[in-house]
């Protein structure tokens, strides 16, 4: 389904993964792909290469445009193995001795994970090289989201190519946004909580230092998903929202239960938080993936959750989703807890403590109830969310 025109001379030669599921401990249930990019000019450049099982598939991209040896420069925007693992097999048919440009730290990172001898070519922020007609700037976008990573921009036509920034998990006939429609930003969002968040402070000035920079930007063209070539706007002024972590009228209550006390519990709470007319979305842990659950935290003012007690600690799947939360890094959040429990009950206090850790503002008197809530633990439970409803009204206006 590829190779497909980008602009004039312009190429995606990447590969469709169809059938990865799991990126990371990220759900990819739409599948992925592998971008890369052919520039025709008086000097044949290609921007990043795909991940390793794809690279017969990758040089027959090429082949039907040019004869691959005939490839003058190869870029690697980021040394990640899903945009690097092509590059032995690549090299052998465009030849060793052709030029390789990446980041000072690319050229380190590629160097470790590959032996042989390539002739790296390491740029500096703002560099520049020439193709003949047209000129390549790098950007270098460091821990966005490895230490290598850098951003090429194509100057005459506008084309920035982002590596792993702006991108989506997200495999389809469509080439560009204004083809998948909605679906694009969805997925931009899921790999924005799962894969960036923990960048955000980067992400802002890497961006608002590109805005003041005036450069024009007409096409993005990330190494996964979609390009955005009709509102390239729309999504870099997503990753501002989101790099700012800015929130929604919105709560998530996320829990999960052992014989449904906790389940109730987490029903009344939202309905508390309803009640307020915030936005709320009750999520079972177990019937969630842990990334469609960071997606909504992601725009969230609050997140309450909440455990029964087992073994005298939380619930094996709470603390996995709050394990993998806290490496993710929201801030600013508004926190609550609730959990009901047999005999024991330090469930509700562990919660408190990570959330606590992830600098949460924490609502106190989450419920903790001994075995089935009857009516007066539900009415606390409800009186329970309208507060957490109330604080975050008060946060958003």
């Amino acid at each position: 389904m590829k190779p497909i025109q980008i602009a004039d001379g312009v190429y995606d030669v990447g590969v469709i993964d169809w059938n990865i599921r799991d990126f990371h401990g990220y759900s990819t249930y739409r599948g992925s792909t592998y971008n890369a990019f052919l520039i025709i000019d008086e000097k044949i450049a290609l921007i990043d290469t795909v991940k390793a099982p794809f690279a017969d598939q990758l040089i027959s991209n090429i082949s039907q445009i040019i004869d691959p040896a005939k490839i003058d420069v190869v870029i690697s925007n980021h040394t990640e193995m899903d945009h690097s693992g092509s590059l032995p097999k690549l090299m052998q048919v465009v030849g060793a001795n052709k030029p390789l440009y990446c980041s000072k730290m690319g050229a380190k990172n590629l160097a470790a994970h590959f032996p042989d001898a390539w002739d790296y070519h390491p740029v500096k922020d703002g560099e520049e090289l020439s193709l003949g007609k047209r000129t390549l700037a790098f950007i270098e976008t460091r821990m966005i989201h490895w230490p290598d990573s850098m951003f090429t921009y194509l100057k005459e036509d506008h084309i920035l190519f982002s590596s792993d920034g702006f991108g989506q998990h997200y495999a389809g006939c469509e080439e560009f946004d204004d083809q998948a429609g909605e679906e694009a930003m969805v997925q931009a969002k899921k790999y924005y909580a799962n894969i960036l968040l923990l960048y955000a402070p980067r992400i802002l000035k890497l961006i608002e230092k590109v805005v003041a920079s005036g450069i024009q930007i007409d096409t993005i063209c990330p190494d996964h998903g979609i390009v955005w070539r009709k509102e390239p706007g729309k999504i870099i002024d997503a990753y501002l929202r989101w790099s700012r972590q800015e929130t929604e009228e919105k709560a998530v209550v996320v829990y999960d239960t052992m014989w449904k006390s906790t389940e109730t519990m987490a029903y009344a709470i939202a309905d508390g938080i309803a009640a307020t007319g915030v936005m709320v979305k009750p999520i079972h842990i177990r019937s969630s993936h842990r990334s469609e659950i960071m997606t909504d935290v992601l725009d969230a003012a609050a997140v309450v959750v909440g455990s029964p007690t087992l073994n005298n600690q939380m619930f094996p799947t709470v603390a996995d989703v709050l394990t993998y939360m806290k490496g993710l890094k929201p801030i600013g959040r508004i926190g609550g807890v609730f959990g009901s429990y047999g005999w024991s009950g330090e469930a509700v206090k562990l919660v408190a403590a990570e959330l606590e850790a992830m600098n949460f503002q924490m609502i106190d008197g989450g419920p903790r109830l001994l075995y089935v809530p009857g009516e007066e633990g539900i009415a606390a439970c409800k009186a329970y969310g309208k507060q957490i409803g109330e604080a975050v009204k008060a946060r958003q206006g």
